[in-house]
């Protein structure tokens, strides 16, 4: 939808008045460095050019109010200022009302609330953080719109906070930091234990990012995400006894190796592993994205990928039937699930002139292997969020 379409919604949502401000805020995808963002380690996303708009109003009361164009069933949802709390039945607003929650935290109070109109074409469930990419665009708005001053990584914060405090979610920064620090035709190294970082140009050259939609639900996604977790600070605490770490990402491949016997659960054993080498592989990925050598970076994706189905135990019979079918594809030089795992999307390196004839290829062997149609999107890179 265009910007005169979705005020024009605007309008005969919530009446006339003032014009609304609009915003826009990607989506992102992962290149490598899956599930190392909550254990301090390094990951390389970036901001997608599909994401999430956001028109804002300021009222002069103390309601808030809420539409949806991709929820219009739902009609408004209304709260106020002084009852910002997580309830089931405020939906998807829950996320705007985290933001709140969070900047309160902070001590800043807005001085009235607002009317708010979103539209998103990220797919729902697919993975490429459609919650983030809200999160980002409304504290966009928010800040804007009540002249705050919030920084772009305290926006990044501000999201993580959303998720964990009041969604109740145990998630990285990962996702909110690469939408809100994005950089276009850049991925973003990001050192989640110091959040400091850097931009990698992605000179893909006569290659380009394909994105791979299972069309299936993240059923399992967040529950399981908990639970890798824990798994995770177990299998620290164990190899702690030895090491002075203060994270799986700190321990390195040596390390490992070398203590890895006081990990006595195997579970814990085969998550740390991932991790531990999964931290070391997106460091080498970023040496070979700026060295230019696409193959070599395509084939850490697949061992990626491998380390996620086997060691992690995230992958699914979907995700996995994507990436070995593009594999086999002429002109593929790598491909990997992206995101929590359980569905969602997988990504893939292909050869331009290829893209047509790897989605056929793939597209068919998935529908008969599954019994439904995936779906499939040529990524660009975008940078963070802006008004329009």
């Amino acid at each position: 939808m265009t910007k005169a379409e979705l005020e024009k919604v605007f309008y005969e949502t919530f009446g006339q008045g003032e014009t609304p401000r609009c915003f826009f805020a990607g989506g992102r995808v992962n290149l490598i460095g899956e599930h190392v963002d909550y254990n301090g380690g390094h990951v390389l996303p970036c901001a997608l050019t599909m994401g999430t708009w956001a028109l804002l109003r300021r009222r002069s009361d103390d309601r808030l109010r809420f539409f949806s164009v991709n929820f219009p069933q739902a009609g408004v949802l209304e709260g106020t200022l002084s009852n910002v709390r997580f309830q089931e039945r405020n939906q998807w607003t829950n996320y705007v009302l985290g933001m709140l929650f969070a900047l309160r935290e902070r001590g800043i109070e807005l001085s009235s609330g607002f009317e708010l109109l979103v539209y998103g074409n990220i797919p729902n469930g697919s993975g490429l953080s459609s919650s983030a990419s809200l999160e980002v665009v409304a504290g966009a708005a928010i800040r804007a719109c009540y002249d705050l001053d919030v920084t772009d990584v305290e926006l990044a914060l501000l999201g993580q906070r959303t998720e964990n405090g009041f969604i109740g979610l145990n998630s990285g920064i990962m996702d909110q930091f690469s939408i809100a620090l994005g950089k276009e035709d850049h991925a973003v190294f990001l050192d989640t234990g110091t959040l400091s970082y850097e931009y990698v140009p992605v000179a893909l050259g006569e290659h380009v990012i394909l994105i791979m939609n299972t069309c299936k639900r993240r059923t399992l996604a967040d529950s399981k995400y908990n639970e890798r977790r824990s798994e995770c600070e177990r299998a620290l605490a164990a190899l702690q006894k030895a090491l002075p770490v203060k994270d799986l990402a700190s321990v390195g491949v040596r390390a490992f190796e070398e203590n890895k016997h006081l990990i006595e659960n195997e579970t814990d054993r085969a998550r740390a592993e991932h991790v531990v080498y999964e931290c070391a592989r997106t460091v080498e990925a970023c040496r070979k994205l700026r060295a230019g050598d696409l193959a070599s970076f395509g084939r850490l994706m697949d061992a990626s990928h491998d380390s996620l189905r086997d060691l992690y135990a995230v992958s699914c019979r979907e995700l996995d039937t994507l990436v070995s079918e593009a594999r086999a594809c002429e002109g593929v030089l790598g491909a990997r699930m992206t995101g929590a795992g359980f569905g969602g999307c997988a990504v893939a390196i292909v050869r331009r002139d290829a893209v047509d004839a790897v989605c056929e290829k793939v597209g068919k062997a998935y529908e008969a292997a599954v019994g439904y149609p995936c779906a499939f999107y040529v990524a660009s890179i975008g940078g963070g969020p802006k008004e329009l």
